[in-house]
């Protein structure tokens, strides 16, 4: 009887602690499903506390950044350029390549020179410059580690890239990164409707309600413009030949 008796004792222990453990994973697993735990809050803080936003409207492409850099909960600095403007090395006809980062600063900056290779490695070449960039980032063992989403435009196309390996292009001429993202490319679809905005007043009037409701956003904008290439009736008239010439 004292056998069976302890045999008993130990199976009961063990069911227990097999429970508590089990308890103790559920309520791990659901604290980080719905309230994050703290590497995914600090990486969030690190790689997402800006907002830069891209308004195509009217023959003019305008991106617009906020300045503030902040670590954590901490703002360390309010006027930091976000945006940069590259010139093309094998082109002649003045058509240039604005850039807009999120992101640690020095990742950006090394995926914005490995674009500027890109660009003069296939000049005129947007679109496909930012694929091969994306393949790089997503496939290379160092570039994969690299925090940050670009916005790139020209005077034709503006996408998004990220370090998923997208290549996201504007369905409706706004693109936004960043914390205050959100706020400022809803703003922006919203005041797009009204006709007598320009792109930079459209982009202005967003940020500044991006400003109002993010707190890694502060209100010291920097602009930079092109002018957008707008699609001509000839020129799709001439894609949509080409189209029905390859069915035939």
């Amino acid at each position: 009887p004292s056998r069976k008796k302890k045999k008993i004792n130990t199976m009961i222990s063990g069911q227990r602690l097999a429970t508590t453990t089990v308890c103790r994973r559920l309520s791990s697993s659901t604290s980080n499903r719905f309230f994050g735990s703290s590497s995914t809050l600090s990486q969030g803080d690190t790689w997402h506390g800006t907002t830069i936003l891209c308004v195509r409207k009217n023959g003019k492409v305008c991106m617009m950044a906020d300045g503030q850099v902040t670590q954590g909960s901490r703002m360390v600095k309010p006027n930091v350029k976000k945006l940069r403007r590259i010139e093309p090395k094998k082109l002649s006809d003045g058509s240039s390549t604005i850039v807009g980062f999120a992101g640690s600063t020095a990742d950006a900056l090394t995926l914005l020179e490995r674009l500027e290779g890109k660009l003069d490695e296939y000049p005129g070449q947007l679109a496909r410059s930012c694929v091969e960039l994306a393949k790089g980032w997503r496939t290379d063992k160092y570039l994969r580690r690299l925090e940050a989403s670009l916005l790139v435009a020209d005077e034709s196309k503006s996408f998004e890239l990220t370090g998923m390996g997208d290549v996201l292009e504007s369905h409706d001429n706004v693109l936004s990164v960043g914390s205050g993202s959100p706020y400022a490319i809803a703003a922006a679809r919203a005041l797009m409707a009204i006709p007598d905005l320009s792109a930079e007043d459209v982009a202005h009037r967003s940020m500044e309600i991006a400003g109002d409701m993010d707190v890694y956003t502060n209100k010291n904008f920097t602009v930079e413009l092109i002018d957008s290439k707008e699609e001509t009736e000839e020129e799709t008239d001439t894609l949509a030949a080409g189209k029905d010439d390859d069915k035939e």
